[in-house]
Order: structure tokens, then C-alpha cells, then sequence
């Protein structure tokens, strides 16, 4: 009976995987929406479900897996990106809310062939350890940084808190930043 249910959940599946092929292949139908996304300087057209996350979008549809899926609920920040230069939550951000939105994502930080301030920031003052976190701490951290509130070190501790660490490199974490901020260099 269980070989039976398995059987008929895997023939459903492979049946809905495939209409969601044909369905992106340049062809919009009653459950997706054609939209534009903007990502690290590249134009991208894409037909989307409207209940897909920017996040697996991204993933996904635009093969851009740096941007990592931690918790799928806004509260690890693993998948913080940038959205019109502002750090967003990429797995509670519908798609199609952001056509036509200038998108950020840690492949897009690097200019020609330098990485980022702040990514030779995390990595001088050893700020990751696992890596799972660090490109939703380094584009948070870009947007701390543009949002000029962060001054001392314990308003960085604040204003980065939406973003987790399991590994526990927090103090590398803000003596990076505190160098970025300090040195205002680069695209920041």
C-alpha cells in the first residue's frame, strides 16, 4: 500500500516538475507572470509562479547559489541580498514583487577580479567559519554600511542582529565592518 501512495506522489511530482518546465521555456500561462530581474548588472527574463520566494528564484532560476536557504522564515539572514542598494530577506520576498528591481547578490560584489571591501575584510579578520552565513552577513553588512546609522561597535552588534552566526564569529564579524566603516574605501 505504501509503494502504492510513494509510486502515485512520484508520478504527480515528475508531472508538475515537468509543467513547470514547459511553462518557463519563454511561455507565460494562467499561474506564472513574465518578470524582469535585475541581478548584479544583468537584465534577466523569467516566467514565475507567483508564490516563488526572490530566493529560489535566484537559486533556482538564475543558478546564483550563493545566497544561501537557512531557516525560510526571515529570522537567520542567511539569504540577505541587496534590493535597490537595501537589505532584504530574499526568502520572504516574493519575486514578483521585485520586477524590474536592481538585485545584489554576493556574485555580484567583485570588481574586476577584487573582491569587495568588505569581503577582504571578513576574510583579514577571519569573520567566517563555516561559510554558511557569510554572504548574508557581508551584503548586510553592505547595507549597514550604506545606511550610515552604525557608528560604534555596539550599534553594528544592533543593526546586524537579523543575521546568525551558528559557528559564533560575531566579534570578527563587527571588527570588519568597524575597519570598512573607519576606511569608507571602495564601492561601498
Amino acid at each position: 500500500m505504501l509503494e502504492k501512495i510513494l509510486e502515485a506522489l512520484l508520478k504527480d511530482m515528475l508531472m508538475n516538475k515537468r509543467r513547470d518546465t514547459k511553462s518557463s521555456a519563454g511561455k507565460s500561462d494562467l499561474h506564472t507572470k513574465s518578470i524582469v530581474l535585475h541581478v548584479n548588472g544583468l537584465g534577466h527574463h523569467i516566467d514565475i509562479a507567483p508564490w516563488i520566494t526572490l530566493l529560489d528564484a535566484l537559486r533556482d532560476r538564475l543558478d546564483l547559489t550563493g545566497t544561501k536557504k537557512g531557516c525560510d522564515h526571515g529570522q537567520c539572514g542567511a539569504c540577505t541580498v541587496l534590493v535597490d542598494g537595501v537589505r532584504v530577506n530574499s526568502c520572504l520576498t516574493l519575486a514578483v514583487m521585485k520586477d524590474g528591481a536592481d538585485i545584489t547578490t554576493v556574485e555580484g560584489l567583485e570588481t574586476d577580479g577584487r573582491l569587495h571591501a568588505l569581503q577582504e575584510a571578513f576574510v583579514k579578520y577571519d569573520a567566517f567559519q563555516c561559510g554558511y552565513c557569510t554572504s548574508g552577513q557581508i551584503l548586510s553588512a553592505i547595507g549597514l554600511v550604506k545606511e550610515g546609522h552604525a557608528k560604534t561597535h555596539d550599534e553594528i552588534r544592533e543593526l546586524m542582529s537579523g543575521n546568525l552566526c551558528r559557528c559564533g564569529a560575531y566579534p570578527n564579524i563587527v571588527t570588519a565592518v568597524e575597519e570598512v566603516l573607519q576606511a569608507k574605501e571602495g564601492p561601498i
